[in-house]
C-alpha cells in the first residue's frame, strides 16, 4: 500500500504543471536569477511538453537545444533547460514584458518583513502583421471565463481562410482567451490564457499576450487593477552576478510597434479595430544593444567586457546567459572605450 502511495505521488509530480518560476529577488546591483540545468527526455516527451513542465516556452527550449527534434527528441536525449535569466532593465515593479525574450516578469510588492520575489513566465506575442506594442500601460479590468468579441478584421481574416467566427465567442474550450483575461489600458490588448498552449513562447497572436492556462490563473489571483505593465524590446540584457558581468542575447525582433495612444473612448471599444502606427524602419545592430546595456549597467560600477565572448554570444543568440566581463576595482571609468 505504501509503495502505491509513493507511486501515485511520483505520478502527480510528473503531470502537475509548474506555476511560474519563482525566485527571491536579488538586491539592487545584482541582476541574475535561476540556473541552467539538464534533464533526460522520456520516450513520450516532446520539447513542447518538457518546456511547459519547466516554466519555459517553445522558443526558449528550441533555441537552447539546436538539432533536437521538437516533436520526437528521443528517449535518453539530454535536454537543456535555460532557466537562468538576467533581470530586465528598468524598474522592478509590476509586470515587465520583454517581447524579444517572449517572457514576462512579475515583481509583486513585498510583504512586510519578508523578502521580495520575482515570478517569470513564458508568453506569446503578436505576429508580424499584428504586433504587440511597446510602452507603459496598466491593468484596467480583470475577467474570469471571458467571452471574446473578435474585431472585424480578425473575423474577416478567419472568413477568408474558410473558418468564419461568430460575433461573440462564449466561454469554453473553443474560446482563444482561455479562462482568464487581464485587460490593458491599450485599446484592444489583453494578457490572457489560451486554448492552444503549444503556441506559448511563439509569435502567433493578434497582438495580445498569451500565457499557459495554469500561469494566467496563478497570476490572476495575485495582480490587481492598476498594476503597472511595462512592455519592452530588450534583445540584449546585461547585468551583474557578483563581480561578473553576464549577458543574455536573443535574436532581434523585426519592427516592434511603438506604444498605441489611448483614449477614454477607445477603452470602451475592446472589440474595435486598432489602427497602429507605421513601423519604424530603423533597426539597431545587436552590438549597439550590447553597448547601450553595458553603459547602463556600468554607470555606477565600472566593468570591462570581453568583446570576443560578446561576439560569440551574439552569434549564438540562444537566450542562455553567459559571463562576458568583470568588474574593475578602483577604476574611475569603465574600460568600455579603451
Amino acid at each position: 500500500m505504501l509503495r502505491r502511495i509513493f507511486s501515485l505521488a511520483a505520478l502527480l509530480l510528473v503531470i502537475t504543471p509548474v506555476y511560474a518560476e519563482v525566485f527571491e529577488l536579488p538586491p539592487v546591483g545584482h541582476d541574475v536569477i535561476g540556473s541552467v540545468s539538464t534533464i533526460t527526455a522520456r520516450y513520450e516527451d516532446t520539447l513542447v511538453d518538457i518546456a511547459r513542465r519547466h516554466g519555459l516556452g517553445y522558443t526558449d527550449v528550441v533555441r537552447a537545444n539546436p538539432g533536437v527534434d521538437v516533436w520526437v527528441p528521443g528517449e535518453g536525449t539530454e535536454i537543456v533547460l535555460p532557466n537562468r535569466f538576467v533581470l530586465p532593465p528598468g524598474p522592478r515593479a509590476g509586470l515587465v514584458l520583454n517581447l524579444a525574450e517572449y517572457r514576462m516578469y512579475y515583481f509583486p510588492e513585498p510583504e512586510a518583513g519578508k523578502p521580495a520575489y520575482v515570478y517569470t513566465y513564458p508568453m506569446s506575442i503578436g505576429r508580424m502583421d499584428w504586433e504587440t506594442p511597446l510602452g507603459n500601460t496598466k491593468i484596467v479590468a480583470m475577467a474570469k471565463n471571458p467571452a471574446w468579441y473578435p474585431p472585424q478584421s480578425v473575423r474577416d481574416e478567419h472568413a477568408a481562410d474558410g473558418d468564419p467566427l461568430p460575433r461573440i465567442v462564449k466561454p469554453g474550450p473553443q474560446n482563444p482567451l482561455g479562462s482568464r483575461a487581464l485587460r490593458l489600458s491599450l485599446p484592444g490588448y489583453l494578457i490572457h490564457g489560451t486554448n492552444r498552449p503549444a503556441g506559448v513562447g511563439m509569435r502567433v497572436s493578434h497582438g495580445c499576450v498569451r500565457m499557459f492556462p495554469e500561469d494566467i490563473e496563478f497570476l490572476f489571483d495575485r495582480v490587481r487593477v492598476n498594476t503597472p505593465v511595462r512592455i519592452i524590446n530588450a534583445p540584449v540584457k546585461i547585468g551583474w552576478d557578483g563581480e561578473t558581468l553576464v549577458a543574455e542575447v536573443h535574436p532581434l525582433l523585426e519592427s516592434p510597434q511603438p506604444l498605441v495612444e489611448e483614449s477614454a473612448e477607445q477603452l470602451e471599444q475592446l472589440d474595435a479595430d486598432v489602427e497602429l502606427p507605421e513601423l519604424d524602419p530603423n533597426h539597431k545592430d545587436p552590438l549597439t544593444y550590447v553597448t547601450e546595456q553595458f553603459i547602463a549597467v556600468t554607470a555606477e560600477r565600472a566593468g570591462r567586457l570581453d568583446w570576443d565572448r560578446v561576439e560569440d554570444l551574439v552569434e549564438r543568440s540562444d537566450g542562455i546567459p553567459e559571463a562576458v566581463g568583470t568588474g574593475i576595482k578602483n577604476a574611475a571609468t569603465s574600460a568600455a572605450f579603451e
